[in-house]
């Protein structure tokens, strides 16, 4: 059976992990390789992990001895994932039953299928279904499966020391051109957590994105890359005007 490395970084997620965890343990496809990267928790996240990682031989747990990041935690997993294929969770989302028995179906000889996702309240309330209308649309590296020779072909990881990795990961994994279909299925639930990274507003952390876009674009040689970083800049700009 075919093998799906399910990557899931942790940080301080005592109280929604179990359920995340709940949720891979419960696939339909039950071959999974399941890396759980504790990044330095100080609430009992390590705890939960580890008690999990005991009931379920598929569980590999890894720890960071401080925070170094989602990216570092996600790297981390990349490098211990085994798996044909690879996929990210974060751990204060979950996912459906049949979540990775539905994208395994219809990926056939593709590098990568591309979904949607519910954004869910904590009792699980779903707020918004959401599908990608396009390929680029979506940064998160949550909404896909990849082939894991696809990563290792163009030595795919995310960056160090910002937040906002996921836009330039999502850049350099577009620039190399994978091959894809997008599916009109949301098993995906994204929590809407206004504690989490992502829904934390940094000024410094969006100059440091912007800038680094900019520096992207002016370095890049292929003019349907750059027009590419422009468009993800223009919709950033709107994107964090309308919710800040």
């Amino acid at each position: 059976m075919t093998t799906i490395s399910v990557i899931v970084p942790i940080y301080n997620a005592e109280k929604y992990l179990a359920k995340c965890i709940e949720s891979l343990i419960q696939q339909s496809h039950t071959a999974l390789q399941i890396i759980l990267v504790n990044d330095g928790s100080t609430d009992q996240s390590l705890t939960i992990a580890e008690q999990y990682a005991q009931q379920d031989a598929r569980i590999q747990l890894y720890s960071h001895p401080t925070n170094q990041g989602q990216s570092a935690a996600r790297n981390l997993g990349l490098q211990h994932a085994t798996g044909e294929f690879i996929s990210f969770v974060d751990a204060d989302d979950y996912v459906d039953n049949d979540f990775y028995a539905y994208m395994l179906h219809h990926i056939g000889n593709l590098d990568c299928v591309q979904i949607g996702y519910r954004r869910v309240t904590k009792q699980g309330k779903v707020l918004i279904q959401k599908l990608p209308k396009h390929f680029h649309q979506f940064t998160s590296p949550c909404m896909r499966l990849y082939r894991h020779e696809f990563f290792a072909k163009h030595n795919l990881s995310f960056p160090m020391g910002m937040i906002y990795e996921d836009v330039i990961f999502s850049l350099d994994f577009w620039a190399a051109k994978p091959t894809y279909k997008m599916l009109p299925y949301t098993g995906y639930n994204y929590l809407a957590n206004t504690n989490s990274t992502t829904a934390t507003r940094n000024l410094v952390a969006k100059e440091l994105l912007f800038a680094t876009l900019k520096e992207k674009r002016q370095k890049s040689k292929n003019i349907a890359h750059r027009l590419l970083i422009l468009y993800t800049i223009i919709r950033l700009k709107f994107h964090f005007k309308r919710y800040d």
